[in-house]
């Protein structure tokens, strides 16, 4: 009863928002882009271009499932497996109102976590075979459902089908601008798909950081204790800045997936570990509360990496926390 009273509804109508106006962006950035083709080709059927666009992005999405589970290296587990999983995923999703998720074990060692599907009675939750004892049952616990509320609120959806366009984008300008035809029209398209590209890539690092905000705060609305979920965020920030060059290399490509920026999480640790007052590795509900009225301050390097990251800053991050605690 106890655990029931702490869940609340999250309202979730601006990141609902921010998703649409984001797919509008991307709708307007691939006609423009279709037109200029269209127009250099000397073909007056823009909609063949939106058509076969449309198929790539059909092919993603019935394909992406199973393009993750190969190159995340995903071996989905019984019940009888991995118990604890399974208990913890079964209770979070019935608290988020969800389907239950297929439950998952990635090969890669790096520490964490991640969410996949096409639609929510599709979702899978995956954790690192490097995550297993990594945490104590209440991080573990808090990590899975930051991971549970990508599923409730269907942003993963989304996230495949915008991440397509900057990739399409990307190819354009580098088959124009470099394909060694000093044609006027070649320019003008390699031009128009770098800046597609570029405005594109940075229209899907907003929306994926955003929606870890969200995540964390249906996490906590679920069940979850924020110092929990906090003290996980910290500890996965640590352990990614103890990996080897190997381990980040090999899961760089998608870290958009996981709980925390992988790759900055070096300068990350550096910020964190100001608010681990006893330095004995994880964050309490008293070091919580602690920065719960402190304000925070970054660094401004920290201001402009966060622009090009798929999260948003740790310690923003740990702070919203701590105002929910």
């Amino acid at each position: 009863m106890e655990e029931k009273t702490k869940m609340k509804k999250v309202s979730t109508w601006k990141l609902q928002l921010r998703m649409i106006l984001a797919m509008m962006i991307f709708g307007i950035i691939i006609s423009v882009l279709v037109t200029i083709v269209g127009v250099f080709l000397g073909i007056t059927y823009p909609a063949f271009y939106a058509g076969f666009f449309l198929l790539l992005i059909l092919g993603q999405y019935l394909a992406g499932p199973k393009l993750v589970d190969w190159s995340m290296k995903v071996r989905y587990v019984s019940p009888e497996e991995a118990p604890n999983l399974h208990r913890m995923i079964d209770e979070l999703a019935m608290n988020a109102g969800i389907p239950k998720p297929k439950v998952g074990i990635s090969e890669f060692m790096i520490p964490n976590a991640f969410a996949f599907g096409r639609r929510q009675k599709d979702g899978r939750v995956c954790v690192t075979q490097g995550l297993i004892n990594k945490l104590n049952e209440g991080e573990l616990k808090a990590v899975l459902g930051h991971e549970i509320a990508h599923i409730k609120h269907r942003d993963m959806i989304v996230m495949t089908l915008i991440s397509a366009v900057p990739v399409i984008a990307y190819w354009i300008a580098l088959s124009t601008l470099f394909s060694g035809d000093n044609d006027s029209y070649s320019w003008v398209i390699g031009l128009a798909g770098l800046a597609a590209y570029i405005i594109g890539q940075l229209l899907v690092l907003f929306v994926s950081r955003v929606r870890e905000y969200y995540a964390d705060q249906e996490s906590v609305a679920i069940g979850n204790d924020p110092h929990q979920l906090a003290s996980a965020l910290y500890k996965l920030t640590y352990e990614s800045a103890s990996a080897s060059k190997e381990q980040i290399k090999e899961v760089q490509g998608f870290k958009a997936f996981f709980v925390n920026d992988v790759s900055d999480a070096g300068n990350e640790i550096q910020e964190l570990s100001q608010l681990d007052m006893d330095m004995d590795g994880h964050l309490s509900q008293d070091e919580l509360d602690r920065l719960k009225y402190d304000k925070i301050n970054l660094k401004t390097s920290s201001k402009l990496m966060e622009l090009i990251s798929t999260h948003p800053n740790m310690v923003k991050r740990v702070k919203r926390l701590a105002e929910m605690s």
